[in-house]
């Protein structure tokens, strides 16, 4: 099951190549995320990593400045053992100046 979430993306890193024989090919973006304040012993926010397909998708927003507010669509996926959440889909709600419509 996948939902939309409104996130402010941090940053954003790619990574396609091979390490120990094994492929790689992803784009991990970091959004702000609000830690848990709940003991007591944290408070503020920190950022999480959420995995956006490949290298490729990064080359679709490096060109926007840093932070941004963008559109998530995320998916919850289990290998059995772990659940983790990834991005499906990705829409920045907010562009450069230079490239808003006239």
């Amino acid at each position: 099951m996948s939902y939309v979430t409104k996130e402010l993306v941090l940053g954003a890193k790619s990574f396609k190549g091979t390490i120990e024989g094994r492929q790689f090919d992803s784009t991990t973006v970091f959004c702000q995320t609000k830690l848990d304040e709940s003991q007591g012993t944290a408070k503020g926010f920190a950022g999480a990593s959420y995995v956006w397909g490949g290298a490729d998708n990064f080359e679709k927003i490096r060109h926007l400045p840093f932070p941004f507010e963008a559109e998530l669509t995320m998916e919850t996926v289990t290998s059995g053992n772990k659940q983790r959440q990834i991005c499906i889909a990705f829409k920045p709600l907010q562009m450069p100046k230079e490239q808003k419509a006239a």
